[in-house]
Protein backbone atom coordinates (compact mmCIF):
# COMPACT_ATOMS: atom_id res chain seq x y z
CA UNK A 1 0.00 0.00 0.00
CA UNK A 2 1.15 3.39 -0.89
CA UNK A 3 -0.97 6.73 -0.52
CA UNK A 4 -0.18 10.34 -0.43
CA UNK A 5 -0.29 12.01 2.37
CA UNK A 6 -1.78 15.67 3.76
CA UNK A 7 -3.20 17.51 6.84
CA UNK A 8 -3.82 20.86 7.69
CA UNK A 9 -1.04 23.44 9.47
CA UNK A 10 -1.58 23.82 13.06
CA UNK A 11 -2.01 27.94 13.87
CA UNK A 12 -0.04 27.82 17.10
CA UNK A 13 0.96 31.73 17.98
CA UNK A 14 4.63 30.70 17.52
CA UNK A 15 4.35 29.58 14.04
CA UNK A 16 5.68 31.46 10.84
CA UNK A 17 3.05 33.17 8.43
CA UNK A 18 5.33 32.01 5.83
CA UNK A 19 7.50 29.68 5.92
CA UNK A 20 5.43 26.30 5.24
CA UNK A 21 3.44 28.31 2.75
CA UNK A 22 6.67 29.13 0.65
CA UNK A 23 8.04 25.20 0.91
CA UNK A 24 4.91 23.92 -0.23
CA UNK A 25 4.22 26.46 -3.09
CA UNK A 26 0.87 28.16 -2.08
CA UNK A 27 0.09 31.82 -0.86
CA UNK A 28 0.06 32.21 2.74
CA UNK A 29 -2.88 33.32 4.66
CA UNK A 30 -1.70 35.63 6.82
CA UNK A 31 -2.29 33.27 9.88
CA UNK A 32 0.73 31.73 11.86
CA UNK A 33 1.58 28.10 10.61
CA UNK A 34 3.38 26.42 13.13
CA UNK A 35 3.02 22.30 12.50
CA UNK A 36 1.60 19.74 9.61
CA UNK A 37 1.42 16.27 11.23
CA UNK A 38 2.12 13.12 9.22
CA UNK A 39 1.43 10.67 11.27
CA UNK A 40 -2.09 9.00 12.82
CA UNK A 41 -1.65 10.89 16.46
CA UNK A 42 -5.04 11.38 17.66
CA UNK A 43 -4.11 14.81 18.42
CA UNK A 44 -3.90 15.33 14.63
CA UNK A 45 -4.13 12.58 12.47
CA UNK A 46 -3.14 12.85 8.62
CA UNK A 47 -5.21 11.75 6.01
CA UNK A 48 -5.00 9.40 3.23
CA UNK A 49 -5.55 9.87 -0.63
CA UNK A 50 -8.31 8.03 -0.30
CA UNK A 51 -10.02 10.16 2.21
CA UNK A 52 -9.34 8.15 5.77
CA UNK A 53 -7.57 8.87 7.82
CA UNK A 54 -3.98 7.33 8.68
CA UNK A 55 -5.61 6.32 11.97
CA UNK A 56 -8.42 4.78 10.55
CA UNK A 57 -6.68 2.77 8.48
CA UNK A 58 -4.46 1.51 10.89
CA UNK A 59 -6.83 0.50 12.28
CA UNK A 60 -9.10 -0.83 9.52
CA UNK A 61 -5.91 -3.19 8.94
CA UNK A 62 -5.58 -4.78 12.47
CA UNK A 63 -2.30 -1.98 12.58
CA UNK A 64 -1.43 -0.40 15.98
CA UNK A 65 -0.79 3.14 16.04
CA UNK A 66 2.58 4.36 14.95
CA UNK A 67 5.43 4.49 17.15
CA UNK A 68 6.99 7.95 15.68
CA UNK A 69 5.24 11.20 14.53
CA UNK A 70 6.99 12.80 11.31
CA UNK A 71 6.43 16.49 11.16
CA UNK A 72 7.16 19.88 9.26
CA UNK A 73 8.05 22.57 12.27
CA UNK A 74 8.04 26.31 11.19
CA UNK A 75 8.79 28.87 13.86
CA UNK A 76 9.12 32.81 14.06
CA UNK A 77 9.01 33.21 18.07
CA UNK A 78 10.21 30.62 21.13
CA UNK A 79 8.46 27.48 21.88
CA UNK A 80 7.39 26.81 24.92
CA UNK A 81 10.65 25.84 27.08
CA UNK A 82 10.06 22.12 27.85
CA UNK A 83 11.18 18.48 28.82
CA UNK A 84 9.78 14.96 28.29
CA UNK A 85 9.99 11.82 30.53
CA UNK A 86 11.94 8.73 30.43
CA UNK A 87 9.78 5.91 29.72
CA UNK A 88 9.46 4.69 32.94
CA UNK A 89 8.62 7.92 34.30
CA UNK A 90 6.13 8.43 31.42
CA UNK A 91 4.53 5.18 32.62
CA UNK A 92 4.06 6.10 36.46
CA UNK A 93 2.81 9.37 35.71
CA UNK A 94 0.26 8.65 33.18
CA UNK A 95 -1.23 5.73 35.76
CA UNK A 96 -0.79 8.30 38.82
CA UNK A 97 -3.44 11.36 37.22
CA UNK A 98 -5.69 7.96 35.52
CA UNK A 99 -5.56 7.02 39.30
CA UNK A 100 -6.20 10.33 40.61
CA UNK A 101 -9.27 10.93 38.42
CA UNK A 102 -7.76 13.71 36.23
CA UNK A 103 -10.15 13.92 32.65
CA UNK A 104 -7.17 12.78 30.05
CA UNK A 105 -7.51 16.25 27.97
CA UNK A 106 -7.64 18.46 30.97
CA UNK A 107 -5.34 21.40 31.05
CA UNK A 108 -3.45 20.26 34.04
CA UNK A 109 -2.93 16.84 32.54
CA UNK A 110 0.77 16.73 32.06
CA UNK A 111 0.92 12.67 31.46
CA UNK A 112 -1.53 12.47 28.38
CA UNK A 113 -0.31 9.03 27.58
CA UNK A 114 2.58 6.02 28.97
CA UNK A 115 4.91 6.61 26.46
CA UNK A 116 8.56 9.13 26.53
CA UNK A 117 9.35 11.55 23.85
CA UNK A 118 12.76 11.63 21.87
CA UNK A 119 13.18 13.87 19.46
CA UNK A 120 15.02 15.25 16.76
CA UNK A 121 15.22 18.07 14.13
CA UNK A 122 16.61 18.94 11.15
CA UNK A 123 17.04 22.08 9.74
CA UNK A 124 15.26 22.98 6.43
CA UNK A 125 15.35 26.17 6.54
CA UNK A 126 19.37 28.09 5.96
CA UNK A 127 19.43 28.54 9.72
CA UNK A 128 17.60 27.21 12.53
CA UNK A 129 18.27 28.17 16.09
CA UNK A 130 16.84 26.27 18.89
CA UNK A 131 17.93 26.25 23.08
CA UNK A 132 18.97 23.03 23.76
CA UNK A 133 20.16 21.65 27.03
CA UNK A 134 21.97 24.05 29.89
CA UNK A 135 25.29 25.78 29.01
CA UNK A 136 28.31 25.07 31.22
CA UNK A 137 27.89 27.54 34.60
CA UNK A 138 31.53 29.12 34.00
CA UNK A 139 30.51 30.31 30.33
CA UNK A 140 27.19 31.09 31.76
CA UNK A 141 28.85 33.75 34.29
CA UNK A 142 30.86 35.34 31.82
CA UNK A 143 27.40 36.06 30.01
CA UNK A 144 26.09 37.41 32.96
CA UNK A 145 29.23 39.51 33.91
CA UNK A 146 29.11 41.09 30.51
CA UNK A 147 25.40 42.27 31.72
CA UNK A 148 26.45 44.51 34.20
CA UNK A 149 26.01 44.97 38.04
CA UNK A 150 22.15 44.99 38.57
CA UNK A 151 21.03 43.34 42.04
CA UNK A 152 19.29 40.89 39.74
CA UNK A 153 22.30 39.33 37.88
CA UNK A 154 24.79 39.54 40.81
CA UNK A 155 22.31 37.37 42.83
CA UNK A 156 21.65 35.28 39.89
CA UNK A 157 25.71 34.92 39.48
CA UNK A 158 26.20 34.09 43.31
CA UNK A 159 23.41 31.50 43.21
CA UNK A 160 25.25 29.82 40.19
CA UNK A 161 28.42 29.79 42.11
CA UNK A 162 27.16 27.66 45.06
CA UNK A 163 27.51 24.32 45.14
CA UNK A 164 27.79 21.83 42.17
CA UNK A 165 26.98 22.74 39.13
CA UNK A 166 24.11 20.32 38.53
CA UNK A 167 22.66 21.54 41.94
CA UNK A 168 23.26 25.31 41.66
CA UNK A 169 21.51 25.14 38.00
CA UNK A 170 18.60 23.17 39.70
CA UNK A 171 18.05 25.02 42.81
CA UNK A 172 18.01 28.51 40.21
CA UNK A 173 15.58 27.10 37.86
CA UNK A 174 13.38 25.92 40.60
CA UNK A 175 13.35 29.34 42.03
CA UNK A 176 12.17 31.24 39.26
CA UNK A 177 9.56 29.05 37.84
CA UNK A 178 8.04 29.19 41.79
CA UNK A 179 8.30 32.68 41.42
CA UNK A 180 10.89 32.96 44.10
CA UNK A 181 13.30 34.77 41.89
CA UNK A 182 10.83 38.16 40.17
CA UNK A 183 13.92 40.79 41.09
CA UNK A 184 16.28 38.61 38.63
CA UNK A 185 13.49 38.39 35.72
CA UNK A 186 12.97 42.19 35.94
CA UNK A 187 16.73 43.12 36.18
CA UNK A 188 17.71 40.63 33.15
CA UNK A 189 14.31 41.64 31.14
CA UNK A 190 15.93 45.26 31.47
CA UNK A 191 19.86 45.11 30.83
CA UNK A 192 18.84 42.74 28.01
CA UNK A 193 17.62 45.27 26.17
CA UNK A 194 20.40 47.09 25.22
CA UNK A 195 23.53 44.43 26.31
CA UNK A 196 26.42 44.50 24.26
CA UNK A 197 28.12 40.93 25.33
CA UNK A 198 31.44 39.66 23.02
CA UNK A 199 31.28 36.07 21.88
CA UNK A 200 27.60 35.98 22.76
CA UNK A 201 26.18 38.22 20.22
CA UNK A 202 23.75 35.55 18.54
CA UNK A 203 22.10 34.38 22.33
CA UNK A 204 21.80 38.16 23.30
CA UNK A 205 19.95 38.20 20.25
CA UNK A 206 17.53 35.11 20.88
CA UNK A 207 17.35 36.57 24.71
CA UNK A 208 16.12 39.89 23.78
CA UNK A 209 13.09 38.31 20.99
CA UNK A 210 12.24 36.55 24.22
CA UNK A 211 11.79 39.39 26.56
CA UNK A 212 9.93 41.07 24.00
CA UNK A 213 7.49 38.07 23.25
CA UNK A 214 7.03 36.77 26.87
CA UNK A 215 7.62 40.56 29.31
CA UNK A 216 7.86 39.37 32.90
CA UNK A 217 7.60 34.81 32.55
CA UNK A 218 10.35 33.04 34.44
CA UNK A 219 10.96 31.64 31.69
CA UNK A 220 13.24 34.33 30.26
CA UNK A 221 16.10 33.00 33.36
CA UNK A 222 15.68 29.66 32.41
CA UNK A 223 16.74 30.52 28.49
CA UNK A 224 19.39 32.50 29.55
CA UNK A 225 20.74 29.43 31.25
CA UNK A 226 20.80 27.36 27.86
CA UNK A 227 22.65 26.17 25.27
CA UNK A 228 22.18 28.52 21.94
CA UNK A 229 22.12 25.84 18.87
CA UNK A 230 22.13 27.54 15.60
CA UNK A 231 21.81 24.92 12.70
CA UNK A 232 22.47 24.97 9.28
CA UNK A 233 20.68 23.79 6.72
CA UNK A 234 20.71 19.91 7.03
CA UNK A 235 21.83 19.72 10.37
CA UNK A 236 20.26 18.65 13.19
CA UNK A 237 20.11 18.03 17.22
CA UNK A 238 18.93 15.55 19.33
CA UNK A 239 16.44 16.39 22.50
CA UNK A 240 16.42 13.23 24.81
CA UNK A 241 14.55 12.41 28.00
CA UNK A 242 14.97 15.32 30.70
CA UNK A 243 16.72 17.86 28.66
CA UNK A 244 15.06 21.22 28.36
CA UNK A 245 14.55 22.40 24.87
CA UNK A 246 13.07 25.62 23.07
CA UNK A 247 12.89 25.84 19.40
CA UNK A 248 13.63 29.94 18.61
CA UNK A 249 12.87 30.24 15.06
CA UNK A 250 13.40 28.57 11.27
CA UNK A 251 12.29 25.42 9.64
CA UNK A 252 12.79 21.99 10.15
CA UNK A 253 11.35 18.09 9.82
CA UNK A 254 11.02 16.56 13.12
CA UNK A 255 10.43 13.41 14.48
CA UNK A 256 9.59 11.68 17.79
CA UNK A 257 8.00 9.26 19.31
CA UNK A 258 4.44 9.30 19.17
CA UNK A 259 3.71 10.92 22.31
CA UNK A 260 2.27 14.16 23.91
CA UNK A 261 4.04 14.28 27.24
CA UNK A 262 5.36 17.68 27.89
CA UNK A 263 6.66 19.39 31.46
CA UNK A 264 6.92 23.04 30.48
CA UNK A 265 9.66 25.29 31.98
CA UNK A 266 8.24 28.36 31.08
CA UNK A 267 7.60 30.74 28.31
CA UNK A 268 3.97 29.79 27.90
CA UNK A 269 0.61 30.50 29.00
CA UNK A 270 -0.20 26.37 29.53
CA UNK A 271 0.08 24.55 32.63
CA UNK A 272 3.35 24.69 34.56
CA UNK A 273 3.88 21.56 37.26
CA UNK A 274 7.37 23.20 38.63
CA UNK A 275 7.38 20.12 41.44
CA UNK A 276 7.07 17.64 38.65
CA UNK A 277 9.66 19.33 35.99
CA UNK A 278 11.99 19.73 38.50
CA UNK A 279 12.00 15.37 39.50
CA UNK A 280 12.84 14.63 35.81
CA UNK A 281 14.63 17.49 34.68
CA UNK A 282 18.58 16.86 33.61
CA UNK A 283 20.00 19.96 34.98
CA UNK A 284 23.66 18.62 34.15
CA UNK A 285 25.06 20.92 32.58
CA UNK A 286 26.14 20.04 29.03
CA UNK A 287 26.76 20.84 25.25
CA UNK A 288 23.67 19.95 22.94
CA UNK A 289 23.45 16.48 21.51
CA UNK A 290 24.95 17.19 17.79
CA UNK A 291 23.61 14.73 15.40
CA UNK A 292 25.88 13.76 12.77
CA UNK A 293 24.38 11.10 10.23
CA UNK A 294 26.07 8.24 9.00
CA UNK A 295 25.93 7.69 4.85
CA UNK A 296 25.00 4.05 4.45
CA UNK A 297 25.39 3.89 0.97
CA UNK A 298 21.29 4.37 0.26
CA UNK A 299 21.25 7.57 2.13
CA UNK A 300 21.92 9.62 5.43
CA UNK A 301 20.92 7.88 8.70
CA UNK A 302 19.58 10.08 11.46
CA UNK A 303 20.06 6.89 14.66
CA UNK A 304 19.50 7.77 18.27
CA UNK A 305 19.17 4.34 19.21
CA UNK A 306 15.67 4.61 20.17
CA UNK A 307 13.24 1.43 19.06
CA UNK A 308 10.68 3.96 18.17
CA UNK A 309 12.12 5.82 14.98
CA UNK A 310 14.75 6.48 12.67
CA UNK A 311 15.01 8.88 10.23
CA UNK A 312 17.24 8.89 6.81
CA UNK A 313 17.52 11.22 4.15
CA UNK A 314 17.98 10.99 0.92
CA UNK A 315 19.38 13.20 -2.24
CA UNK A 316 17.71 11.64 -5.21
CA UNK A 317 19.32 13.00 -8.54
CA UNK A 318 21.28 10.11 -10.63
CA UNK A 319 18.69 7.91 -11.81
CA UNK A 320 16.04 5.30 -9.96
CA UNK A 321 17.16 4.37 -5.86
CA UNK A 322 15.79 2.16 -3.72
CA UNK A 323 14.94 1.81 -0.30
CA UNK A 324 14.85 -1.27 2.05
CA UNK A 325 11.76 -1.03 4.48
CA UNK A 326 11.13 -2.91 7.57
CA UNK A 327 8.08 -1.68 8.60
CA UNK A 328 5.49 1.31 7.76
CA UNK A 329 7.08 4.20 6.55
CA UNK A 330 6.31 8.21 5.66
CA UNK A 331 8.24 9.72 2.91
CA UNK A 332 8.58 13.75 2.97
CA UNK A 333 9.45 15.91 0.59
CA UNK A 334 11.71 19.13 0.84
CA UNK A 335 13.47 19.87 -2.25
CA UNK A 336 12.89 19.74 -5.85
CA UNK A 337 10.19 16.84 -7.28
CA UNK A 338 10.55 13.00 -6.55
CA UNK A 339 8.58 10.25 -7.69
CA UNK A 340 8.21 7.43 -5.04
CA UNK A 341 6.73 4.19 -6.26
CA UNK A 342 5.97 0.52 -5.50
CA UNK A 343 6.34 -2.05 -8.55
CA UNK A 344 5.69 0.63 -10.73
CA UNK A 345 3.20 2.12 -9.42
CA UNK A 346 3.54 5.66 -7.67
CA UNK A 347 3.24 9.44 -6.35
CA UNK A 348 4.67 12.33 -7.12
CA UNK A 349 5.91 14.54 -3.82
CA UNK A 350 6.97 18.47 -4.15
CA UNK A 351 8.28 19.97 -1.24
CA UNK A 352 6.22 20.17 1.68
CA UNK A 353 4.10 17.01 0.76
CA UNK A 354 4.12 13.39 1.96
CA UNK A 355 3.12 9.60 1.38
CA UNK A 356 2.43 6.45 3.44
CA UNK A 357 4.09 3.16 2.86
CA UNK A 358 2.31 0.19 4.75
CA UNK A 359 3.84 -3.41 4.26
CA UNK A 360 6.17 -2.75 1.67
CA UNK A 361 9.71 -4.07 1.42
CA UNK A 362 10.93 -1.57 -0.33
CA UNK A 363 10.67 1.81 -2.32
CA UNK A 364 12.33 3.34 -5.43
CA UNK A 365 12.74 7.01 -5.46
CA UNK A 366 13.39 8.57 -8.96
CA UNK A 367 13.90 12.37 -9.95
CA UNK A 368 15.46 15.35 -8.12
CA UNK A 369 15.22 15.95 -4.90
CA UNK A 370 15.66 15.69 -0.99
CA UNK A 371 13.45 13.42 0.64
CA UNK A 372 13.08 11.89 4.15
CA UNK A 373 11.87 8.81 5.33
CA UNK A 374 10.62 8.34 8.98
CA UNK A 375 9.93 4.52 10.33
CA UNK A 376 10.34 2.35 13.19
CA UNK A 377 14.27 2.19 14.45
CA UNK A 378 16.19 -0.60 14.03
CA UNK A 379 15.92 -3.94 15.85
CA UNK A 380 18.70 -4.29 18.11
Amino acid sequence: MLETLANDPRDYSWGSPTAIPELQGRTPTGEPEAEVWFGDHPGSPARLGDGRTLADARSQAGEPHLPFLLKILAASSSLSIQAHPDLAQARAGFAAEDAAGIPRDAAERIYRDDNHKPEIIVAVSERFRALVGLRPVADTDRLLAGLGEASGVRRLRKELAEGAPGDALRSVIDAALSGRAEDVVTDLSSVLQDADVPGFEEEIDVLRAIVRDFPRDAGIVVALLMNLVVLRKGEAVFAPAGVLHAYQDGLGVEVMAASDNVLRGGLTPKHIDVAELMRIVDTEPAAAAALIPVDDGAGEVFDVGVPDFLLTRHRVARGPMAVALDGPAIVLATEGAVSVSVDGAGVELTPGTAAYAQDEDSLVLDGVGVVYVARPGRRR
